[in-house]
């Protein structure tokens, strides 16, 4: 096959007849018993993606199971916004800091095994978290940040295990389905996570439901998936998938314009989501208290349908997001082969207002508040798939665990791992009394920051998409840089030289 066939980017290929013809002779040597190029049968990679994608769903359920439960967490440990904050401050930066490890390690090694393992750990981690004493708000930091080694070791690979079992919209297809989890674990923790702890009277309990589930995804994962071949499915000549070095890696990713500039917008994208992610069922709490809809509430358990709700809108918005996304980058290449960052830059311009509308309509309308945040993480969905596609396409496959690894670490350092942490600070520091009022007004003026970020990172996907075509291009032809070894005829047997020295 010809080198336009590798690597190319789902939304932004055009070339469709020759993706048929590729697609027929995949069939027809399926039909034959030949073993397909990434060593993994169409039903095993089929099965592979919804393993994948059912312990994504777990990673975001597990997250924001803690949000649902949060009110509750306050008054039994008696502490502030600002420490509430650090319960996902303290998972993120785990979670980041660990990601450029297991990006290493997953360019290099077998992925499924560093996958269950990872999972294994996390899961008997939060379990263990979840008999934690009153006395002790430390030890739950802690366990909330052992939570992130196991899921740093999942995020950073699985994407790429996706982009070695399929190529062009077979893999647009399967991202969808794959990121499609994201928003519908988060609102299953919300609602998982409320209506255990409503059931049980206790939150600790909330938080013993994902660990069997994510032992059940280890067996999933030691039982069926399989260890594609990597880039194969690409049909890259084989020079051309040579392993650099990691700060050679580190080096190509900098020099990377689409990479960096859709990094640091999606870092917007983690920065609000974060913030709402943490804050947005406490927010609707108190707003409710405030208007008088919700008697205050002074017991160590309260019940409140808030999570239920926002956890439903956050299942629902994500689902629609997501596709919106997808379908709206398809329509829009028929027009310019700039459509991803430009789709990911207008979810981010469109949600912006809807959100500042929501934060501004609590104390009046709780159905403005829920309509305006609807359409607002409806906008912001959008983002998922494409961006993840983004990087599949402007990368090379030997270096697409560490991309991975990088983007998770800038997303989340500059993202969602202060922005719950910055938001409660604010918080308290304007907060004037300790009324119902304040605690409802400072924690609304402090929320406002999440639509200034959203429009910041629509201007960064809008750079990206200045230079997306080049850097797809680059990714597509890449070959061997000058210094990098190549072969040469030496009496009649192959030999590996520097080219300066054939040059010379």
């Amino acid at each position: 096959m010809s080198s336009d066939a590798s690597d190319a980017a789902p939304f932004l290929c055009d070339d469709g007849e020759e993706e048929e013809e590729e697609e027929e002779e995949e069939e027809r040597g399926a039909a034959q018993g030949e073993e397909p190029s990434s060593g993994v049968t169409p039903t095993r990679a089929v099965l592979t993606v919804f393993i994948l994608c059912y312990v994504n769903l777990l990673n975001y359920m597990d997250r924001f199971t803690v949000a649902g439960v949060l009110p509750d967490i306050e008054r039994y440990f008696g502490i502030d916004d600002s420490k509430s904050g650090l319960l996902q401050t303290v998972f993120i930066c785990s979670y980041m800091f660990l990601a450029p490890l297991f990006g290493y390690l997953g360019d290099r090694y077998n992925r499924k095994s560093i996958m269950s393992g990872g999972i294994a750990f996390w899961s008997l981690v939060t379990l263990a978290s979840s008999y934690t004493p009153k006395e002790h708000f430390w030890a739950l930091l802690l366990t909330r940040g052992l939570v992130g080694v196991g899921e740093a070791s999942y995020s950073t690979i699985a994407p790429t295990v996706i982009a070695d079992l399929y190529v062009k919209e077979s893999r647009t297809n399967m991202l969808s389905v794959f990121y499609f989890a994201i928003p519908v674990g988060s609102g299953l923790g919300y609602i998982v996570g409320s209506q255990v702890s409503n059931v049980s009277e206790d939150w600790h309990w909330a938080l013993r439901v994902t660990p069997a589930l994510g032992l059940l995804a280890v067996l999933l994962l030691l039982l069926v998936v399989q260890e594609p071949k990597r880039g194969a499915v690409e049909a890259r000549p084989r020079h051309r998938l040579h392993r650099s070095g990691w700060i050679e890696d580190l080096r190509a990713l900098s020099r990377n314009p689409s990479f960096t500039l859709s990094t640091l917008g999606f870092t917007a994208v983690a920065f609000v989501t974060g913030s709402l992610a943490l804050w947005a069922p406490t927010f609707l709490f108190r707003a409710a208290m405030f208007t008088g809809e919700r008697a205050p509430c002074v017991e160590a358990h309260c019940s409140s349908s808030d999570s239920l709700i926002f956890g439903a809108v956050t299942c629902v918005t994500g689902v629609l997001g997501v596709a919106g996304g997808v379908q709206a980058s398809r329509l829009l290449r028929t027009r310019t082969p700039r459509a991803d960052p430009l789709v990911c830059a207008a979810g981010l311009l469109l949600a912006a207002p809807f959100l500042y509308l929501a934060i501004v309509f609590a104390e009046a309308s709780a159905v403005a508040t829920y309509v305006f945040v609807f359409l607002g993480e409806t906008f912001l969905s959008m983002n998922w798939a494409i961006v993840a596609d983004i990087l599949l396409y402007v990368v090379v496959p030997t270096r697409r665990s560490t991309a991975e690894a990088v983007q998770i670490v800038v997303s989340h350092l500059l993202g969602d791992a202060g922005s719950p942490y910055l938001i409660g600070v604010v918080s308290d520091s304007l907060r004037k009394t300790d009324s119902f009022l304040w605690q409802f007004r400072s924690l609304q003026l402090s929320l406002l920051l999440c639509s200034f970020v959203a429009v910041v990172g629509g201007a960064f996907f809008l750079a990206a998409a200045l230079f997306i075509e080049r850097d797809r291009h680059r990714a597509d032809n890449f070959g061997p840089e000058d210094d990098e070894p190549i072969p040469v005829p030496e009496s009649g047997r192959s030999a590996s030289v520097p080219v300066s020295s054939v040059l010379i």
